[in-house]
């Protein structure tokens, strides 16, 4: 399968772009797991941790956001987040 790509945006910068194989987002009626071909999708984000799979199988990395949306297009998923940092 094709590799997703995935852009997190907060107001002071762009924090990644890069193609990852899934992205897990804590939206606020539940966590979605997007991959490459997922339907057009938006949500709102909770305050939470992203994982980012960079290949199937691999320990995810985690990025905590708080607040923002999450949109899945033809182009891939952008999350524009109030705020984001490497989780703990």
């Amino acid at each position: 399968m094709a590799d997703l790509h995935f852009e997190l945006v907060t107001p002071d910068r762009l924090v990644t772009s890069d193609d990852v194989y899934m992205v897990v987002v804590p939206g606020t009626d539940g966590e979605s797991g997007i991959m490459a071909g997922h339907a057009p999708y938006m949500t709102t984000l909770k305050n939470g941790d992203i994982a980012v799979y960079r290949t199937q199988g691999a320990q995810p990395e985690r990025i905590q956001v708080t607040g923002g949306f999450a949109e899945v297009s033809a182009k891939g998923l952008i999350v524009l987040a109030e705020s984001a940092e490497a989780a703990a």
